[in-house]
């Protein structure tokens, strides 16, 4: 019976949380268009909605930790769910993403993500795919951010193990960013599919920045290991059983 409430109540969020997203999009677009700054705040608004929502719907509170990047810097962000990417669009200021090219094609989206300078790839052959992705990070520097790329390429399930593609290492090479590592435990109580939400505190934590001057392998090799540990001991104290 508890399970039954939860889901309902889980149906009832999701659903005003779609509800809200092309509302708040198209409220918003004149204020974008009077000042392209304005965008941030609509994108704020939604996200920090979604948070304060959450927290009462289903349980689901939510907390920062660590410093937030607020200067020219690279997040390797753990990506787990949805609400990962709220989470961090909650509380970045200038935030940039790296999104796959066929998100053009949603209206509200696309808006935002040209009026944020973030960064649109062509998923691809894996060379061709980098190099695109290195000179759009590149002319998108006249534009001071955060720019998010997840590191695994993709959404990951909470436990799940998947390798870190090299573009991370590229970019932190090509543009000589320090780079922010991010953690996350969202994956526990926000599943990548599904509609059952969990009641319970996720957390995203802004790590130490890693300066740049580290070589390629010995940079791909720290962030993994910063953004999985942070990830795993979150988890942990989330209840999450880990294999091993």
């Amino acid at each position: 019976m508890r399970n039954a409430i939860q889901w309902l109540r889980s149906l009832l969020f999701i659903t005003q949380m779609y509800i809200m997203l092309p509302i708040v999009g198209f409220v918003g677009v004149p204020l974008v268009w009077i000042k392209r700054d304005n965008a941030f705040k609509v994108i704020h608004f939604y996200c920090n909605w979604v948070r304060w929502t959450a927290s009462w719907m289903i349980g689901l509170k939510s907390e920062i930790r660590g410093e937030v990047p607020t200067g020219e810097v690279l997040i390797a962000a753990k990506h787990q769910s949805f609400f990962d990417i709220l989470l961090l669009a909650s509380v970045l200021p200038r935030l940039k993403f790296i999104y796959k090219s066929q998100l053009k094609w949603a209206p509200i989206i696309n808006i935002y993500a040209i009026y944020t300078n973030s960064v649109s790839v062509d998923r691809g052959k894996k060379g061709a795919a980098i190099k695109q992705m290195v000179a759009a990070v590149k002319d998108g520097q006249k534009k001071p951010g955060q720019l998010v790329i997840f590191s695994q390429g993709t959404r990951v399930a909470a436990g799940a193990k998947k390798p870190y593609k090299v573009g991370t290492g590229v970019l932190y090479k090509e543009t000589g960013q320090p780079v922010v590592p991010a953690s996350t435990n969202v994956g526990v109580f926000w599943k990548r599919h599904g509609i059952m939400r969990h009641p319970g505190l996720a957390v995203l934590e802004f790590h130490d920045p890693i300066e740049p001057g580290l070589g390629l392998s010995e940079f791909m090799e720290r962030i993994e290991d910063v953004v999985e540990s942070g990830s795993d001991a979150l988890m942990e104290e989330a209840g999450f059983k880990l294999e091993g």
